[in-house]
């Protein structure tokens, strides 16, 4: 008559024994990365629109690096935003500024979209989302749209994530001297180019 209580009590000592194991075995949940400026600056390595290997150790400390992370190659807001960076290149450059678009696109797109706008900076590729979680900035599920290319023939794109709007400037020191999250897609360039036209005037 005792047989099924010792059982259960063999059974709950075994299970007893075993979720500790369990619990140890999980791991943490990874924390979301706040950047914040005075931050040093992720250093990555990813691809660019021309599928070359993208290093930022060798960008970092040579002039103000522009890294702005925004939706999707093809959309209005992108587009808009791509060209006024493209169309105040030659101040931003005087400041000595380069400026660095990322996105969720492959880099087939990239390369569509540059030369459809005649972008004059560097595109890379963030199909997974893992630089822009290195940057803390959220990313969505990817989207399929259509667009015209360069010669305006209909093209389909398939985009693997989507990355929110922000921008960050990266400053001579590596670390973070700029952080937008709430970025005017037309008004970006102009505001970068305020920014370090101050942060200049201050040497």
């Amino acid at each position: 008559m005792f047989a099924p209580a010792l059982r259960l009590s063999a059974l709950g000592l075994a299970l007893g024994l075993l979720l500790p194991a369990a619990r140890a075995d999980d791991k943490p949940a990874d924390k979301a990365v706040d950047l914040t400026v005075g931050d040093p600056a992720p250093v990555f390595e990813t691809v660019d629109d021309q599928g070359k290997g993208w290093k930022a150790r060798d960008h970092y400390g040579k002039k103000w690096v522009v890294l702005y992370f925004y939706p999707g190659d093809f959309t209005p807001g992108c587009t808009a935003q791509a060209n006024a960076f493209r169309d105040a290149m030659n101040k931003l450059t005087d400041q000595g500024v380069e400026v660095v678009g990322v996105s969720g696109d492959s880099v087939q797109t990239h390369e569509r979209f540059k030369k459809a706008q005649k972008l004059n900076f560097t595109l890379l590729s963030d199909e997974e989302g893992v630089l822009a979680k290195q940057f803390g900035v959220p990313a969505a599920k990817g989207a399929e749209f259509k667009a015209k290319d360069a010669d305006g023939n209909p093209i389909e794109i398939k985009r693997a994530t989507t990355l929110s709007r922000w921008t960050f400037v990266i400053g001579k020191d590596g670390k973070v001297a700029y952080k937008n999250t709430k970025v005017n897609p037309a008004a970006d360039a102009k505001a970068i180019s305020e920014f370090v036209g101050k942060e200049l005037e201050k040497k």
